[in-house]
């Protein structure tokens, strides 16, 4: 089948990571035709260099404006389309969409959540005025929502743990051999210089890999000096690609993640992690955030469950780094549950099924 991607970018690359990951998902494990139209190409195109072109060849990455352009981006009749994150189809596509001979089905891909009241909303029909079959479509966690993304299957990426990518290899380096390792990866706003302050007083040294543009959020690119203990290294590293950035998350001892794409990666390496949730100004965040950690720490004890809600909102790590031994048994334990509950392939697998 021909599936069409939209994608307007709000997160940067959270949006564009979670389109790519699905795209390739469905190419490489299903091997369906699949195209992205984004308003942010550079960032995905970003997102899917590196990859291996026996996959990538059979993905369109197109601008938004091509889904307009007739004359220049014939559009072909796809048999699903996909509104990523609720974003609306261009007019002129949608109207190409009403006079072809077949008419596909539309997808509203919502947001990843862990809340309870997705799954009566999940792949039920949204009727519209102009006729085509239009279903809203929850990822989730629970087996009665559209799950997770699992591409690349992790037991696979597992393999290869030991091979440093060449993106990483200077990083790689520099490691110190009995430091922790630490990655971040976080929105403007976050504590962070506090946060790194407050470290050295846990006791050991700690190696902090600063992912793309997390450099600016402590001011080092803009004249500003961070004075630190020595027993802490900052590592910035270049931009890397999904599958170099899901190795690192697999090499640290913990990590602090954001987007939708890399907080699903960082449970898929079953180590300890934050999750910088995206903020608004409504507090919605906080309510998706503790609907979340019901399902996380559901099995856990009573001290690992203070001590990671602790971790979650950004108290100084001396509050909650004494129980990562505990945190790490508790983060494999949930990488098995999540691998054991999408036994079935995961959101591809389940999209795939629905639209059939």
């Amino acid at each position: 089948m021909r599936w069409d991607i939209f994608c307007q970018i709000v997160d940067n690359y959270g949006d564009a990571g979670v389109c790519w990951r699905l795209a390739r998902s469905l190419s490489s494990l299903h091997g369906q035709d699949v195209r992205i139209f984004c308003d942010d190409l550079p960032t995905l195109n970003l997102l899917a260099s590196g990859v291996d072109q026996s996959v990538k060849h059979r993905i369109d990455l197109l601008p938004w404006e091509a889904s307009l352009n007739n004359a220049r981006h014939p559009v072909q009749a796809p048999d699903v389309v996909i509104e990523a994150f609720a974003c609306t189809l261009p007019d002129r596509y949608l109207a190409g969409l009403l006079i072809a001979p077949k008419k596909p089905i539309i997808i509203n891909l919502e947001y990843l959540s862990a809340e309870p009241w997705i799954t009566e909303f999940h792949a039920k029909a949204s009727p519209q005025a102009h006729g085509i079959p239009k279903y809203f479509f929850f990822p989730g966690f629970q087996e009665n929502s559209g799950g997770l993304l699992l591409d690349p299957i992790p037991e696979e990426s597992t393999v290869l743990a030991k091979q440093v990518p060449a993106a990483l290899e200077a990083t790689w380096s520099k490691l110190r051999t009995n430091a922790k390792r630490i990655s971040i990866f976080c929105y403007p706003g976050a504590p962070l210089r506090k946060w790194l302050e407050d470290l050295d007083s846990t006791g050991g040294d700690y190696d902090i890999v600063l992912t793309h543009g997390q450099t600016e959020l402590l001011g080092i690119n803009t004249g500003q000096q961070i004075q630190l203990p020595e027993t802490i290294q900052l590592l910035p590293i270049p931009f890397v690609t999904q599958d170099e950035y899901d190795w690192l998350l697999s090499q640290c001892d913990f990590n602090i993640v954001r987007g939708e794409d890399s907080f699903v990666r960082a449970q898929l390496a079953g180590k300890p992690f934050l999750w910088h949730i995206y903020p608004q100004d409504d507090g919605a965040h906080q309510v998706k955030l503790a609907a979340f950690l019901d399902l996380y720490l559901e099995s856990a004890s009573q001290d690992l469950k203070t001590a990671s809600i602790a971790a979650m909102t950004w108290a100084m790590p001396q509050e909650w780094l004494k129980s990562l031994d505990a945190w790490k048994l508790h983060s494999k334990a949930w990488r098995g549950h999540l691998l054991e509950k999408h036994a079935d392939g995961g959101l591809a697998a389940r999209l795939m099924r629905f639209v059939a």
